[in-house]
């Protein structure tokens, strides 16, 4: 079974677990480092996420793969939050995070411009809309323009 299928059954079968435990399921992946395989859960909720949150998680959905034995091959199954710096990538995370600092790097220059930074203001299965940085200006990103949408991460 390729890895895409793998993280498909996987999520199936275990997103709503992790759900049911009171958290979100914000990135999944099946991934080969120096020879060995990994199945990576990444969790959130907006407290944060400790060590115990991830023991739990790891608990649940081991019990659950062992139950349905998607992989073939040994594997390494790991549970940890996703990281401050991490890509939004889904609705769930874009509506998170409305009224926040993001920036946007895009594919390709819009109006001379690779990236932009400004508060997230909306969202549609279409565009990115943000309020830009230095500005009171809104402007409306295309998503299909869009490779990466992070969050501004200040000390």
């Amino acid at each position: 079974m390729s890895r895409k299928k793998v993280v498909a059954l996987v999520r199936q079968h275990c997103e709503p677990i992790v759900e049911e435990l009171g958290y979100d399921l914000v990135d999944l992946e099946y991934v080969r480092e120096n020879g060995r395989n990994f199945l990576r859960f990444y969790i959130g909720k907006p407290e944060g996420i400790s060590i115990d949150d991830c023991q739990r998680v790891s608990e649940a959905v081991g019990t659950k793969l062992d139950e349905i034995d998607p992989i073939e091959d040994s594997y390494y199954l790991e549970v940890s939050s996703p990281g401050l710096d991490r890509p939004l990538k889904t609705d769930k995370d874009l509506k998170r995070n409305i009224g926040k600092e993001i920036d946007i790097s895009l594919y390709k220059s819009i109006d001379g411009k690779k990236k932009y930074r400004g508060v997230l203001l909306d969202f549609s299965d279409k565009y990115i809309k943000i309020k830009e940085e230095n500005s009171m200006e809104e402007k409306e990103i295309e998503r299909d323009a869009i490779s990466k949408i992070k969050l501004v991460v200040k000390f």
